[in-house]
């Protein structure tokens, strides 16, 4: 009985213990299943998050391993009728984490098959590196992309981003100018509005005509390879708007590749290059003169004989050694009437005409290439006598087409814009010249192209007017004689000025056609006159035929006359 009555109590014990192992085994594996269900319910729920709710985001890798960079596009630009200039598109980028990476070498050399021109030796160490972020290669191609996935090389990943292009080509260069790899804009429009595009959400449209852009670029390029020029530059604008049409700065380059442009490529010729303008610039002595009565179209001066000061001797080119009325000093292109003009003024009113004209600060426009002129520090006669013929002054090409637009369209400067101009908004401007000033200026203008140094630079049936200009470019602060600057300013249709164009060839070389000649008549009014002869048609301009019964072009007629020399006569 005692024995029976001792092994009841154990049973239970042993079935109690029994029952607490299972209980708790129970108990683990419900907080174990519990565990496991949490662990794949987040990673489900982050997998969703990442493939569907935010698949628009980077990864957090970025250049500076920042979390707060992300990616950011920058607004197209485009021409005043619509046409792509620049544009962003997506790529890809590779990158690798180096402490992922088993075998550097026979990783760089894998990846050299997928990309052959890439500098092995140097992936190699980058992928030895202890960083944990590295870039490999910018701006793949899809079919470069598709070619290292599939190496399956562990620890390489790719990254989106935005790639700058322009479809173009150097179409326009200068002025569109370039973005670094990193999409920031380093010359041209995309510097001067950099922070814009990069925030705006519609395209940026500019003043320019892709179309003019093109004649103007071919144009140049034709007469630079023509008479062996080691640069052009030429502007188009919009005389009553300031429109900025077409702009070009030869030799260019192509903005697509930004990591290989020389420094001398980029320099823009029109808004950077400051230069003495040479007899262009009787544009503005004469109309000076005109404005300020010292001057009328029946005015003549002693050019018979050259000017000696201190030690220089002004000279006309091909002198006439007679009297000339003003038609003729302007026909003619003389320097000693031009002075005589400019005398007569006085020295701080002439100073202060080419002031009001900008010709004393830099252009305001939208780039930051811009020169600053080259101006008398003090202004004595012997300044005023030279700049009166466009030599002591130094100006850009933006400045002479500029203040040209404000002579030919009534006498409203307006400052010159690469933006569009939207119908209907008012231009502001200021009157430098009176109306009738503006008329007379006309008149000359369009005579030096019927009857003058700018007979090469006519377009039949579009009434072309303009000024040439020769200038020996300055060095060590001497003249070199072969070294030229020669242009031709024009407007045009002269009955009532649209468009002031410039062509500039820097150091031309005359050939047998210009009988050896590099001057402006002979190398840069063809260019104008081929211009607009291109783009007149495409600006919405018919050619006038001659009986049709329309409007005459303004001209003046120079007749001979006894005693102090010419009179003109307009009609």
């Amino acid at each position: 009985m005692s024995l029976r009555q001792n092994t009841q109590p154990e049973k239970i014990l042993i079935e109690g213990d029994r029952k607490t192992a299972i209980e708790t085994g129970r108990n683990r594996l419900i907080v174990a299943g519990a565990l496991f269900s949490a662990a794949f319910l987040v990673i489900g729920i982050r997998v969703v998050d990442v493939s569907i709710f935010s698949s628009h985001l980077e990864p957090r890798f970025t250049r500076s391993i920042t979390k707060s960079e992300k990616y950011s596009g920058r607004a197209d630009i485009v021409d005043r009728n619509g046409v792509l200039l620049a544009t962003s598109l997506n790529t890809a980028s590779l990158y690798a984490n180096p402490r992922l990476v088993l075998d550097p070498e026979q990783a760089a050399l894998r990846l050299s098959g997928a990309l052959p021109d890439i500098n092995i030796k140097m992936i190699e160490n980058k992928l030895r590196g202890d960083r944990g972020f590295v870039w490999l290669r910018r701006h793949l191609t899809p079919r470069q992309q598709f070619a290292v996935n599939r190496l399956g090389i562990p620890a390489l990943n790719f990254q989106r981003e935005a790639r700058r292009m322009y479809p173009l080509g150097q179409l326009g260069a200068h002025v569109l100018g370039f973005t670094d790899i990193d999409n920031k804009g380093l010359a041209g429009v995309e510097r001067y509005f950099d922070k814009e595009l990069r925030s705006r959400q519609n395209s940026l449209a500019l003043s320019l005509d892709v179309r003019v852009q093109h004649i103007l670029e071919n144009e140049l390029m034709a007469a630079m390879e023509k008479f062996d020029a080691i640069g052009a530059a030429g502007l188009v604008m919009n005389v009553d708007t300031g429109e900025i049409i077409g702009m070009a700065s030869l030799p260019s380059f192509d903005p697509n590749q930004s990591g290989i442009i020389e420094g001398k490529l980029r320099f823009n010729r029109t808004t950077q290059g400051v230069y003495e303008m040479g007899s262009t610039f009787k544009i503005f002595t004469t109309a000076m003169a005109f404005d300020a009565g010292t001057a009328t179209m029946r005015s003549s001066y002693d050019a018979t004989n050259p000017i000696r000061i201190a030690r220089f001797t002004i000279r006309d080119f091909r002198a006439k050694n007679r009297w000339l009325s003003v038609p003729e000093i302007f026909l003619y292109s003389s320097n000693i009437g031009s002075v005589k003009m400019a005398l007569d003024v006085g020295i701080k009113e002439h100073r202060r005409f080419l002031s009001q004209l900008g010709m004393l600060k830099p252009v305001g426009i939208e780039l930051l290439e811009t020169g600053a002129p080259l101006s008398p520090e003090r202004w004595r006669e012997i300044n005023s006598m030279t700049i009166s013929y466009g030599h002591g002054l130094a100006v850009s090409p933006l400045h002479l087409v500029a203040g040209v637009s404000a002579i030919v369209n009534g006498g409203i400067y307006r400052s010159p814009t690469l933006l569009r101009h939207e119908l209907g908004e008012p231009v502001v401007g200021k009157r430098i010249i009176s109306q009738e000033t503006s008329k007379n200026m006309r008149h000359l203008m369009r005579l030096v192209v019927e009857n003058g140094t700018g007979r090469n630079a006519a377009a039949p049936g579009y009434f072309v007017g303009g000024k040439t200009g020769t200038a020996e470019k300055v060095s060590d602060r001497k003249y070199k004689r072969k070294a030229l600057i020669s242009s031709f300013v024009a407007a045009f249709p002269m009955q009532k000025p649209k468009y002031a164009l410039l062509a500039m060839l820097d150091e031309p070389k005359g050939t047998k056609e210009t009988l050896g000649q590099a001057t402006g008549g002979w190398v840069a009014a063809p260019i104008i006159g081929s211009i607009v002869k291109r783009i007149a048609p495409i600006l919405g301009f018919r050619a006038y035929r001659s009986g049709s019964g329309k409007q005459k072009t303004p001209s003046a007629k120079v007749t001979e006359e006894s005693g102090q020399g010419q009179q003109v006569a307009a009609h």
